[in-house]
């Protein structure tokens, strides 16, 4: 068996990745002598010792941002996202994320994922995406995390990711499913689009949706709101799937900007609400899977923000 190979095997906890790691920085021995070959065989009878140096501290650096946090144990944490907070440091975005968030608030709680002290980011939300997100604190609860969100739930598994959305008019069927494949668009590389036929680099996409309430005078409706849950999770996937079938979320900048003009058809309040607000109306309101050490079911719910609130009954008084 290869050295890379059965060192997770032997090491609760270890990943292959690590491992590797380990393996070329010269942590590990057969019989005393370090090998840094990940490569190597391992024969029955000999001696392998690893050692495993403290973990790194963390980059970026921890800041205290609050945090409105749903659960938490040893393994993992789960939150509620508000609109705004970028997930993941990248350009432009060095600070002021909820990986500094986590690190500054989880501390030495975190063990070292992948050396490093930082936590397991295994799904994300747009920055202006509201609702529920988890992230692991150790490799074990990385690992058993990624698998499941890997599997999007089709293995039979109790991941579930529930949204909510207001969106312009009413989709028919009001139960339905899109399924269109999502690549980068060729017009603007930072947004995504419904891929063509011979897009070699598309994804599989699918997304189920019921429309909850309309909005609006009977035989005109105005706008309406849906609970969707993702089969799949490609970015931007809700906003692209619903801008396809004509019914883009409101207050989307990027795939519903054409609908601007919409708002002027709605009563006030409900008018001023929908020009105040300066993002997709998109919340993930539910959160479901296997705690992945414990193997709980665990299932998690949270209310729309305040904007996205103030509209639905707003819409609902009109």
């Amino acid at each position: 068996m290869r050295l890379d190979a059965f060192l997770p095997a032997a090491v609760e906890g270890l990943s292959r990745v690590r491992a590797k790691a380990l393996i070329l920085d010269g942590h590990v021995t057969i019989d005393g002598r370090a090998v840094r070959e990940a490569k190597h065989g391992v024969r029955t009878g000999e001696t392998v010792a690893v050692t495993l140096p403290p973990p790194e501290p963390a980059e970026p650096e921890g800041e205290a941002i609050p945090l409105d946090i749903v659960y938490e144990d040893d393994d993992l944490i789960v939150i509620d996202k508000p609109a705004g907070l970028v997930v993941h440091p990248a350009p432009g975005h060095s600070g002021g994320t909820l990986v500094n968030a986590l690190i500054a608030h989880c501390g030495d709680s975190l063990s070292g994922i992948g050396g490093v002290r930082r936590p397991g980011i295994v799904h994300r939300l747009d920055k202006e995406t509201t609702g529920l997100l988890v992230a692991a604190k150790n490799d074990a609860a990385h690992r058993g995390l990624a698998a499941q969100f890997a599997e999007h739930g089709r293995d039979g598994g109790s991941l579930v990711r529930g949204y909510k959305a207001i969106v312009w008019g009413v989709p028919t069927p009001l139960k339905g499913t899109v399924e269109a494949a999502i690549g980068r668009s060729t017009k603007n590389r930072k947004k995504m689009a419904i891929a063509k036929d011979d897009d070699a680099h598309a994804r599989e996409a699918v997304t189920h949706y019921v429309v909850d309430a309309v909005f609006g005078p009977k035989g005109a409706p105005i706008a309406s709101l849906l609970s969707l849950e993702l089969e799949t999770g490609r970015t931007h996937q809700i906003r692209v799937h619903l801008a396809a079938i004509g019914h883009p979320v409101m207050g989307d900048p990027e795939y519903g900007a054409g609908m601007a003009t919409k708002a002027a058809k709605l009563p006030e309040p409900a008018q001023s609400l929908v020009r105040a607000l300066h993002r997709q109306a998109l919340h993930a309101f539910l959160l479901g899977f296997e705690h992945p050490v414990t193997g709980e079911a665990m299932e998690f719910e949270a209310e729309p923000p305040a904007d996205m609130a103030a509209i639905i009954a707003a819409l609902r008084d009109a």
